[in-house]
């Protein structure tokens, strides 16, 4: 079926029920809970075969958990979230109620990136139904034995509320062209530019997901030795493959050695087989296998200093396996520090004082995540007013995109809108503004022929000077 039809079909099962109520949007997420819960062992062999190596364990921990842990908050909210929010009526206005309603926009569309595909699915997907939506979900093209388990996940749980299509490029440039209500695009910021593009030429309202260079800021009172294996689990995090991942890390001079050492005892606690331990992750695919080697290659030939974390790197590895790449102050012009690494290289710039690593943060586009190693309550405070960035975490990596109720999203070059949790909800949802009156009209007194006996008087006072 074309894809315009498909929409038109969601379309008009949404106006045969264009406000679901909170009972039957609940009970659309607990049949999504209970089928994803249901198939969980089938997802995580397809995510092995889509990686080439990945452990059950990473897929349940980075996806599965949190998706199920934001079904459920949204089933306990939902109820709070669909109530009309009560706002105020002036004086000139009375006798009259205001209140904000949250209506569903219609139908909603999902463009899934390949890096975590159950979790960027269903999690919008969630936000979508507690509003009230129908969805389509265009899945990515790069992880096509997830996507034969999430469509039946999807399908069976949500008929006739969502539908998932698959494609290559050409089929995520048309689904981005529809006419939808709200399109919702995780990826890369170089095709959000394109997804946008497509998405106005119906003014659709997008939210778009993207990336950048997150930095790592360790300011000179971190304890690195603490804070080492935060760092690297966010790093290495299926296999540094995370658009929320430490992209570099800022480190004090003096303090580079002791880095160094910290981060190679974690990574070699974390992975005692280097990669090709069962719990590390692989590149997901030839293309940015090479792209990787290339960004790594092209630094040490200008001079960085490149130390792997666990043995050389096997540049012909089938299995596309890469231990963590330490990049010790690569020059300025290396693509390494222009482009998303997306994998497991990780630049360290060393710096003289802590404003020196502010100005090099706030000359790089805004990140959609920013990590602050420091107990310094001031520096703390001092970093929050001055660093842009979509999210941050003080003392730590990656979690907060785990806070079900703490809204997700960039800013600038790494995106727009937010979604998760309540703030999900409204993405969804469009805000209504409905003033009510009763039989007697307070605004009779603006009409013209009775401003001379009333409101000339009254506006004479209000707009005394």
């Amino acid at each position: 079926m074309a894809l315009l039809d498909i929409l038109q079909q969601l379309r008009e099962k949404y106006y045969a029920n264009p406000y679901p109520q909170a009972a039957e949007r609940k009970a659309q997420l607990r049949a999504l809970r209970q089928q994803l819960l249901a198939q969980q062992a089938e997802l995580y062999s397809a995510a092995a075969i889509d990686f080439g190596q990945r452990s059950a364990s990473e897929t349940r921990m980075l996806e599965v958990l949190p998706t199920v842990n934001n079904i459920s908050d949204a089933i306990s909210k939902l109820g709070r979230w669909m109530k009309p929010s009560k706002r105020h009526v002036s004086i000139l206005f009375q006798p009259a109620s205001n209140q904000v309603v949250y209506q569903p926009l219609g139908v909603v569309g999902v463009i899934v990136p390949w890096n975590y595909p159950i979790f960027l699915a269903l999690g919008p997907l969630v936000g979508a139904v507690a509003a009230g939506n129908k969805v389509m979900v265009k899945l990515s093209e790069s992880t096509p034995a997830l996507n034969k388990v999430l469509k039946q996940i999807i399908e069976t749980a949500l008929p006739n509320i969502a539908i998932v299509v698959e494609g290559e490029a050409d089929v995520a440039a048309e689904f981005s062209a529809l006419p939808f209500d709200h399109l919702l695009y995780t990826g890369s910021t170089a095709v959000g530019h394109h997804v946008m593009r497509a998405a106005s030429a119906h003014l659709t309202p997008v939210t778009l997901e993207l990336g950048g260079k997150s930095p790592v800021l360790l300011a000179p009172d971190a304890n690195i030795k603490v804070m080492a294996s935060r760092i690297m689990f966010g790093k290495a995090c299926n296999g540094g493959q995370t658009c929320v991942a430490p992209d570099y890390l800022l480190v004090p001079v003096m303090s580079l050695t002791s880095t160094v050492e910290a981060l190679t005892n974690e990574f070699q606690e974390f992975y005692p087989n280097g990669a090709a331990d069962a719990n590390w992750t692989s590149v997901i695919n030839e293309r940015h296998w090479q792209r990787l080697c290339k960004l790594l290659q092209e630094a040490q030939a200008a001079g960085a200093e490149i130390i792997s974390l666990a043995g050389e790197v096997d540049f012909a590895d089938s299995k596309r396996r890469m231990p963590i790449q330490l990049v010790i102050n690569a020059p300025a012009h290396c693509a390494i520090w222009q482009e998303e690494i997306f994998g497991p290289l990780l630049p360290i710039k060393t710096y003289e004082n802590i404003n020196e690593a502010f100005d090099f943060i706030r000359s790089q586009p805004r990140p959609l995540a920013f990590y602050l190693f420091t107990d310094d309550k001031a520096l703390q405070k001092k970093s929050l007013e001055i660093v842009h960035a979509g999210g941050v975490c003080i003392n730590d990596t990656l979690v907060h995109v785990g806070q079900d109720d703490l809204p997700f999203g960039g800013i600038g070059p790494s995106g727009m809108g937010h979604y998760h949790g309540r703030e999900g909800f409204l993405t969804f949802s469009h805000a209504k503004a409905v003033h009510k009156k009763g039989r007697f009209n307070s605004g009779m007194f603006g009409y013209p022929h009775m401003r001379p006996k009333l409101l000339d008087k009254l506006l004479d006072w209000l707009l005394k000077p």
